[in-house]
């Protein structure tokens, strides 16, 4: 079996349950769903010494008066509070997992790209993985030390894209916009900004489709694979979107585990795009 070129950006279990003694070594349950409540899964069971990262929340700037975009990345001040308060240092290595194949923590791992924290993995399989194992839960809240180095929100360019951006590469059709939001809401039939559709130009590849059973990742080479099929090339220039950044950080996060750098996630997504009357949109098939 082939290997990721950076095998440090996904975690076995087994690799965590080792790490969990290191008092460097945060892990972080990000487990989210709009339809029932991820902390309260929290706090019925998670990994010894996780704390909760709710991405809506603690990662995501509140809404300006207007209503949009909503779960825009945080500043860089506010993302030193809020690793702060989930215990994350300069000197921390971050493990993320969550119960939907890693695209919750992915968001976490974007984040701390983004404020030039490198040392941030996703543990593969899940929390579902850790648990069939039959390997050790704990129930109720964690109060994480502080952290011996605080976290300094450093902003780094080339992680996220903006709509100006965005706007650039549908005019010039580089770099490419992979749209990674299930068929219905590519094509528009499946609304859930004020306008449905995608972004012109934009190829559609579901983010899941990376996946296999037990919310494990395909083979690297299965992988190349499946985003070569879709147009993709190893000098390819890459945008990431979706509906709010979350299942588009999970496609970066793979795309980088496979080798690629050029890779970008629009931080405002579908959100933003579908709810501005003045960008262009494409309904249906491109």
């Amino acid at each position: 079996m082939s290997q990721f070129a950076r095998p440090d950006l996904f975690w076995s279990t087994e690799r965590v349950a080792e790490a969990l003694p290191d008092r460097l070594v945060r892990v972080v349950d990000c487990r989210f769903t709009f339809e029932g409540d991820g902390r309260a899964a929290y706090l019925d069971g998670h990994l010894p010494g996780a704390v909760h990262c709710d991405w809506s929340k603690d990662l995501a700037t509140p809404p300006p008066p207007s209503g949009h975009p909503r779960w825009m990345l945080l500043g860089p001040r506010e993302m030193e509070a809020a690793m702060a308060r989930m215990g994350i240092g300069n000197d921390t290595l971050v493990i993320g997992y969550d119960a939907e194949g890693g695209h919750h923590a992915a968001r976490l791992w974007l984040a701390l790209r983004r404020y030039g924290h490198d040392t941030c993995a996703v543990m593969e399989g899940g929390i579902q993985k850790w648990i069939a194992e039959g390997r050790p839960i704990e129930t109720g809240e964690v109060t994480p030390p502080t952290p011996r180095n605080p976290f300094v929100a450093t902003p780094r360019e080339g992680v996220i894209a903006s709509k100006a951006e965005v706007l650039e590469a549908v005019h010039k059709g580089d770099p490419w916009l992979l749209d990674v939001r299930r068929y219905g809401e590519y094509t528009g039939e499946e609304k859930r900004a004020a306008r449905g559709g995608h972004i012109p130009g934009a190829v559609h590849l579901l983010w899941k489709d990376a996946l296999r059973d037990g919310w494990m990742l395909k083979d690297p080479d299965e992988l190349e694979t499946l985003y070569a099929d879709a147009g993709f090339s190893a000098e390819t220039k890459t945008v990431t979107y979706c509906q709010a950044g979350v299942r588009a950080a999970f496609t970066h996060l793979l795309l980088t585990a496979l080798g690629h750098d050029d890779v970008r996630t629009y931080d405002g997504s579908w959100e933003e795009w579908g709810n501005d009357a003045t960008v262009p949109i494409t309904e249906g098939r491109s």
